[in-house]
């Protein structure tokens, strides 16, 4: 029984490989077990479907605006992802760099260390 609506999952499905990279996604679906695959899916409907799925704020500001909301909650795994996602959606380097002097006026000093840390990890793989 599907909890959300099928539409709203491709549409979020797509979003989401657009920003995070189609191999990534599968690998992470592919991954999901029966424990799992429900939430896989039901935030890939809301989070990407929903939430990325209008055309009111491009992929590029939701990137920077993820970046920030997620540096501030200090999720550093998914805030790495994010970053990927980030670049993969046109935001450059000395944007990024600015999204973390932000984070590190109104969440401290520490956590843009840590944002800066991750960022540096993901522009070298690049």
């Amino acid at each position: 029984m599907s909890v959300f609506d099928e539409d709203l999952f491709l549409k979020g499905l797509e979003q989401r490989k657009a920003t995070l990279g189609a191999e990534y996604v599968e690998k992470n679906m592919a991954a999901a077990d029966e424990f799992t695959r429900p939430f896989q899916e039901a935030m890939t409907a809301w989070c990407w479907g929903f939430g990325w799925g209008d055309d009111v704020i491009d992929a590029k500001t939701r990137s920077m605006m993820n970046l920030s909301m997620i540096g501030a909650l200090g999720k550093m795994t998914e805030w790495e992802l994010h970053c990927r996602g980030a670049l993969n959606n046109g935001v450059t380097p000395e944007e990024l760099r600015a999204i973390i002097h932000v984070i590190g006026i109104y969440c401290g000093v520490p956590q843009a260390l840590e944002c800066f840390r991750a960022a540096k990890r993901v522009l070298e793989r690049q």
